[in-house]
């Protein structure tokens, strides 16, 4: 039976001592590795260039270039490639600038390790990641938002199977896992994608997610 590929990570953090002790976690757990380390942002992106790492585990106040900026440069030039942002920050401008910089998932160093391992594997399996306290300040926002937009917005202009889609997109799945999950081909399931996002006017997989929060098609505390 063929060895089950492990998940490759970067760590870039410009603590010597955080690096060494998240590396020590991570080489204790048999499906990851870690592959590389870089000391500041501007460093990271250049070793995603040359490694092309699954996960990138990204601190976000950095001297040479913060975690905001090197994640933007990281998903530009390596689409492959998931950033979760792992910092002491909890506040809700650097979890909404670092979603939007192109970051899969939010986890603060004040989590406990075994939640960084499962944020791990969830972003390299292509799934949307957010840690309990932040997530809220995500629901908290949408909430806000829903009570000043228009009372008329909703997902009613969907088809039921482009509702079907939204959904599983926005738990994380990705087309293949959608086409198997409904029968359908990922070809399909990228059309289906196409029209949500054309219908809603979103633009990204964290909109997506946002959307579907907002209206109530996944439960944001039950998947935190």
């Amino acid at each position: 039976m063929a060895e089950r590929k492990r998940i490759r990570v970067l760590l870039v953090d410009d603590h010597d001592v955080v690096r060494t002790g998240i590396r020590a976690l991570i080489e204790a757990e048999k499906d990851m590795e870690v592959i590389g380390e870089a000391a500041g942002g501007r460093e990271g992106v250049r070793m995603v260039q040359e490694l092309k790492p699954d996960v990138v585990l990204m601190d976000i106040t950095m001297e040479d270039m913060d975690g905001m900026e090197a994640t933007r440069r990281m998903r530009e030039c390596c689409e492959a490639t998931e950033v979760l942002a792992l910092t002491i920050h909890e506040g809700r401008e650097y979890f909404f600038e670092m979603l939007n910089a192109g970051a899969s998932g939010y986890v603060p160093k004040s989590a406990a390790a075994e939640e960084l391992m499962i944020a791990i594997r969830a972003v390299a399996r292509g799934e949307v990641y957010l840690h309990s306290s932040v997530a809220q300040l995500l629901l908290q926002d949408h909430m806000r938002r829903a009570h000043t937009e228009s009372e008329g917005e909703s997902e009613g202009d969907l088809t039921e199977r482009e509702r079907e889609v939204l959904t599983l997109v926005a738990e994380g799945m990705m087309n293949r896992e959608i086409g198997e999950r409904l029968g359908i081909s990922p070809k399909t399931v990228a059309r289906h994608r196409e029209n949500i996002m054309r219908k809603l006017e979103l633009h990204s997989r964290t909109e997506l997610v946002k959307y579907a929060i907002r209206i109530g098609l996944i439960d944001i505390e039950e998947e935190n």
